[in-house]
């Protein structure tokens, strides 16, 4: 068999200036190697340079999370001050609190109780390790982390007790003003409490559940405290009689009354006028028969008797 003959081609080269052109023959053999010896080289540098242009972006990328990590640190370092900042100042509140509980009649905060706004969560939580394994900065986040749940904690503790003592207060401040503390008439005190007395009329041994106070006819009756009327009616020896309801198992009345000022359902405060000195029902004289009752029981008027002790 012939053997096929192999393709060549000449290539002239024609100088510029004087000289003779020369013919230069190439094989088809040849013509295959340059350009396969070429493709190669032009991968290779196609290949070195996409390898330098990533490295360029790498060290660009990585300079940037560089300078990202760095601004978050600081400001992470800047939270914790920050943070340091509000624990003193939860501290000075904690004082305070304690201060009011005290002066709400409650018992200071257990110290075990104050602790729990102090120190790291019990428990685990998912971010905890991840952060931990992140370096200097994960372990600076953690911390941040930590302390504020601390803070959480400590401020939800204060907002409790804060809000016992003052709902203590509050019922403390009702309190006092339902509490008589002042004498509802100004006259002479001229028969006291007693368990049993001779009654100046009827002549028979009685008790006397409330004092007796002279005074001149028409003379004003104020709310010894805050409350409420009760009952505004006609009773069978004392006359007209007034009884106000105070709360807290506190009741006054008032009776031998000429006239009355208020109604049934009507609120009233401490020193409001509710009625005159009179001399209605059986009595001697005009006079205010007054009775503080406790809990349904009658007890000595006098030691609801406390001027300039307790004012609204």
């Amino acid at each position: 068999m012939r053997r096929a003959t192999e393709r060549r081609w000449t290539v002239m080269l024609v100088p510029h200036g004087a000289g003779a052109s020369r013919g230069v023959e190439v094989s088809q053999t040849f013509v295959k190697a340059v350009l396969g010896i070429g493709g190669v080289v032009a991968l290779t540098f196609l290949v070195l340079g996409l390898a330098a242009v990533s490295r360029g972006v790498n060290i660009t990328h990585g300079r940037a999370l560089e300078n990202e990590n760095r601004l978050l640190a600081d400001e992470i370092q800047r939270m914790r001050e920050r943070m340091a900042v509000v624990q003193d100042t939860l501290a000075r509140f904690g004082e305070r609190e304690q201060e009011l509980r005290l002066l709400a009649g409650l018992n200071p905060t257990d110290p075990a109780v104050q602790k729990g706004g102090i120190g790291g969560p019990a428990g685990t939580w998912s971010e905890r390790d991840s952060l931990a394994a992140l370096g200097p900065n994960g372990q600076q986040a953690l911390a941040a982390r930590l302390d504020a749940d601390a803070l959480a904690r400590r401020a939800n503790i204060l907002v409790r007790s804060l809000s016992e003592a003052y709902d203590s207060l509050s019922k403390h401040q009702a309190q006092l003003a339902a509490t008589p503390s002042i004498m509802p008439t100004k006259g002479w005190l001229t028969s006291a409490f007693a368990k049993e007395r001779i009654h100046p009329i009827l002549h028979l041994a009685r008790p006397h559940e409330g004092i007796d106070v002279t005074a001149p006819m028409g003379a004003e009756i104020e709310a010894p405290a805050a409350g409420t009327i009760t009952d505004v009616r006609w009773a069978e020896g004392y006359g007209n009689l007034l009884t106000l309801d105070h709360g807290f198992g506190l009741v006054t009345r008032y009776a031998h009354c000429s006239k009355i000022f208020v109604a049934r359902g009507q609120r009233v405060k401490r020193g409001q006028k509710i009625a005159l000195i009179g001399s209605t029902g059986l009595s001697t004289g005009p006079h205010l028969h007054y009775e503080v009752w406790v809990n349904g029981h009658p007890v000595d008027p006098m030691k609801y008797v406390m001027p300039e002790a307790i004012v609204d």
